[in-house]
């Protein structure tokens, strides 16, 4: 191994630990890690550049715009309260249902289009109970993770992993969406003996919420309207655009576009300061690290090292990918290992012996773990780091440990529970 493969590697180390100890800004910590990889001739700039996935960071971008122009209608506090009398002020059954509704949601849209709209409600929700919105956003995470694993367009692996096997969204459904299902379940008790218990709030509060008038939080009628309709057309968009063979960042910038041309050029500086640039140069800088690592071999290395350990055997490969991709994808970004491992799946599959019928339980453990593994970590997935950026943004930091602490327990759990489930239904 050359010597430049070792210093891509320690300083993909050292940056993922400055990150966890919260010492540096992470998106700081990336951005120098990238600058060092192209200065260090890891990887050339226009490699780098090649590496970074625009598709998400334009989604983001035309996200955060129209999620900030919807906020000043008040649709947001109108859906919080609306939510909240519907549980009747009950701490437990709000996270409960904040939680199912973005699982529903991540599998018919994509994770991160979902926190995007969802975690500014429940933050606001928390806020009016006066209990800390830590817990409900960490839940949104867990959720918005587990839901996109369900279906062909909920996260970006399945995407890849479809196209690579062949695989129709059905395919997905009938797979896949029972295990999630069950997963969702497991999660609830958890989401109880973690935070369910200790939450409590007091007569008053609830008394407060219930008097509450949500109509009278619509503060711009006409803005609602346009939002509104701008806001089905891109989850349509969402849900359709491999019919429509536009990709994700496509429609949000579409949609972005047309609802500032609908709401006037007055407050266009405050538009753009919706965005969270934070969080995008955070993005920016760990697809280049990432793609550093890829260029330099680390990645191929450790899927052929997985590929070895099989020993030629479906059932020992299924078990093997499913773990190793879901520890992997809870520290680096799970799209280009994913991209790594469909060829040597696909190389798998070519021996005679085996075929692409029989290979299909190491596809859906490929996607299993690259999806779920994201859980594991804050920066496992987009969703993570999208919902810990808008929580930050509003006065409630969670950090690395505080969201890493659950997400490790539940990684190993939904790991676990799919490791039975492949056992069971495929062998």
């Amino acid at each position: 191994m050359e010597l430049i493969t070792f210093f891509a590697a320690g300083a993909f180390i050292l940056a993922f630990i400055l990150i966890a100890s919260e010492k540096i800004n992470k998106a700081v910590i990336v951005l120098t890690g990238a600058s060092l990889f192209m200065v260090s001739k890891v990887i050339s700039q226009e490699k780098a550049f090649h590496e970074v996935d625009w598709n998400v960071i334009f989604l983001l971008i035309g996200m955060m715009i129209v999620v900030g122009i919807v906020k000043q209608t008040g649709l947001f506090q109108y859906v919080a309260i609306k939510l909240a009398k519907t549980a009747k002020g009950d701490p437990f059954m709000i996270l409960l249902y904040l939680s199912i509704t973005t699982a529903v949601f991540s599998a018919l849209v994509d994770n991160v289009t979902t926190v995007l709209i969802l975690v500014p409600i429940t933050i606001l929700i928390a806020v009016e109970l006066g209990i800390s919105p830590v817990p409900f956003v960490i839940s949104q995470i867990v959720a918005s993770n587990v839901g996109g694993t369900a279906t062909l367009i909920g996260d970006p692996p399945n995407i890849m992993i479809g196209s690579a096997a062949g695989l129709s969204f059905m395919d997905f459904i009938i797979n896949l969406t029972p295990l999630i299902i069950i997963l969702m379940g497991v999660f609830s008790v958890f989401a109880y003996f973690a935070w369910g218990r200790k939450m409590t709030v007091t007569n008053e509060r609830k008394a407060r919420i219930m008097e509450f008038r949500e109509s009278e939080f619509i503060e711009n009628i006409p803005l609602l309207i346009k939002s509104l309709i701008v806001l089905g057309l891109l989850i349509l968009g969402f849900i359709f655009h491999g019919v429509l063979h536009l990709e994700a960042a496509t429609i949000a910038i579409s949609g972005a576009s047309v609802l500032m041309l609908l709401t006037g050029d007055k407050e266009m500086n405050a538009m753009f300061q919706e965005i969270e640039w934070e969080t995008i140069f955070f993005f920016i800088g760990l697809f280049i690290m990432v793609g550093g690592l890829v260029e330099v071999g680390i990645i191929k290395i450790l899927a052929e090292k997985l590929m070895s350990m099989t020993g030629g055997d479906v059932e020992n490969a299924s078990y093997i990918i499913l773990w190793a991709s879901g520890i992997f994808s809870g520290i680096i970004d799970n799209i280009p290992f994913v991209a790594t491992m469909i060829p040597m799946i696909d190389h798998f599959a070519q021996d005679p012996s085996i075929g692409q019928t029989a290979i299909l339980p190491v596809w859906w453990a490929l996607a299993l773990g690259a999806c779920l593994g994201g859980n594991a970590t804050l920066i496992g997935a987009s969703a993570n780091v999208v919902s810990a950026g808008i929580a930050g943004k509003s006065g409630y930091h969670i950090t690395f440990w505080d969201f890493t602490k659950y997400g490790i327990i539940i990684t190993f759990i939904n790991l676990l529970i799919s490791h039975i489930y492949i056992y069971l239904r495929y062998f």
